[in-house]
């Protein structure tokens, strides 16, 4: 008898009605708030369902959510390790909306990231989901800066970004007041929204198209089914088997993962190529006092560097009206580390062992020594921050909530720049399609990577 699993079935009977007064009545459900527990949900008295999906973080919860629209009389389930969902990756971002602007022209990340901002704007709009196209402006505040922000505006043009234009010092400060800059890219695509409230609504659709969602479903093994399991009408129809830390186990037949953090570890589990290996990053964001608030109107990046996947120090108004500032990026010595003291041995083992991050650290020293530095020390941070809005002080900012990303590296010590998708070869490595390696934008792209995994999976296991 298998143990009983904490379901997030399908939301019923009276409890669905209130729920669906009260969603409408809010335009959006309010993050943690989402989940009505029932019984009933379409295949909920079962632990065996056509298609699984591992991981219930925004990119997970797309694809559950194209998955079972798609494909409606397929049984189809997500398993998530902790107790909600979207808590890490998705619920610890800057919640930007970005235009595409930044990504290689025919990259996967560009192509993504410009349909995937159209349709979130379009997905709020339908599902009366807050959100604010406050713009953004991409700042050259010194002279050698110039022709690498005329660079990015002729790769934002070629990858179909809407309404870019590049502004002088007096139009800088129409649209900031406070900026200081010598040229500058206007990006008026650029929004922000909680993306924790976007996921939780795609768990929504998911669920109420008859999706399974399992929470507290830390996945531990792998593997194909020796025999049927005892009393099965089945048979062999769910060969895969997929165990968690307590013993319980769940059957399908195929497999997508969208594990974040853990995409390599669980690559690795169902014997599938674990590299790229995943390198974990902590940005520590710094907060704007209220009354300083007034000093930003939209979102200030800063010109990037583009030896690095990471866009730069910038400021970022959120929707409850908060200004963060940030983040900077330093290893974190945890995968899910927000503290700079949290520590797993396991971790630090794989990120020395088994990546390329040594050769990463040797081949930018001086750039991971200035961002340990910043992290430890508020005034070079602000010293950095004034360069854009020169009325910011040490005594107007706060320390704020960080979040890490899962970057993918190579053995060579390469990041790993654009989306990654593969599977593996025999029985289980062809039941099986891992999303490998999805950074920032993925929130932005999340629908049109649900797209595109949609049709993958379709084409992949012929469904």
């Amino acid at each position: 008898m298998v143990p009983a699993l904490r379901y997030l079935g399908s939301v019923c009977g009276r409890a669905r009605r209130a729920f669906s007064r009260g969603f409408l009545a809010a335009g959006a459900p309010a993050p943690g708030k989402l989940w009505l527990l029932c019984q009933g949900g379409r295949r909920a008295s079962t632990s065996s369902f056509d298609v699984v999906i591992i991981g219930g973080g925004i990119v997970g919860l797309a694809s559950a959510r194209a998955l079972i629209l798609r494909h409606p009389a397929l049984s189809i389930g997500v398993l998530e390790k902790e107790k909600d969902l979207a808590i890490h990756q998705t619920g610890h971002n800057s919640g930007v909306i970005h235009s595409g602007i930044y990504y290689k022209p025919e990259s996967l990340k560009a192509k993504l990231c410009v349909q995937g901002a159209a349709l979130i704007y379009e997905y709020c709009n339908q599902k009366g989901i807050s959100y604010k196209q406050c713009g953004k402006l991409i700042v050259a505040v010194e002279q050698e800066e110039i022709p690498r922000l005329q660079a990015l505006y002729e790769r934002g043009l070629q990858n179909g970004v809407q309404g870019l234009r590049l502004i002088q010092q007096d139009d800088i400060k129409k649209k900031e007041p406070y900026c200081r800059g010598l040229m500058a890219i206007d990006c008026p695509y650029t929004g922000i929204v909680d993306y924790r409230q976007v996921a939780l609504s795609f768990a929504q659709d998911f669920q109420e198209a008859g999706g399974s969602v399992l929470t507290s479903f830390e996945v531990e093994d792998i593997e194909m089914a020796k025999e049927s399991p005892s009393r099965s009408k089945d048979g062999m129809k769910y060969p895969i088997v997929i165990r968690n830390t307590k013993g319980e186990e769940v059957r399908c037949q195929y497999v997508v993962t969208c594990a974040g953090l853990y995409s390599d570890r669980i690559s690795e589990l169902s014997g599938c190529n674990p590299n790229p290996r995943i390198v974990p990053f902590r940005g520590d964001y710094l907060l704007l006092k209220p009354e300083k608030r007034y000093l930003v109107k939209g979102n200030i990046y800063p010109v990037p560097d583009s030896r690095f996947p990471f866009l730069g120090v910038h400021f970022t108004p959120r929707m409850d009206g908060s200004i963060w500032l940030g983040p900077n990026a330093v290893l974190a010595f945890k995968r899910e580390g927000y503290r700079p003291f949290d520590f797993s041995a396991r971790d630090i083992m794989d990120i020395i062992l088994k990546s390329g991050l040594m050769k990463l650290v040797f081949q930018n020293f001086s750039y991971g020594v200035n961002e340990m530095y910043k992290a430890c020390f508020l005034s070079a941070t602000v010293k950095h921050l004034q360069k854009f809005i020169p009325e910011i002080t040490i005594s107007d900012i706060l320390r704020g909530p960080a979040g890490v990303r899962a970057q993918a590296l190579d053995r060579d010590g390469n990041l790993i720049e654009d989306f990654v998708f593969d599977g593996g070869a025999g029985d289980m490595g062809n039941r099986i399609l891992h999303v490998r390696n999805a950074p920032s934008p993925a929130a932005t792209s999340s629908l049109a990577i649900s797209g595109m995994i949609a049709d993958e999976v379709q084409q992949r296991f012929k469904l």
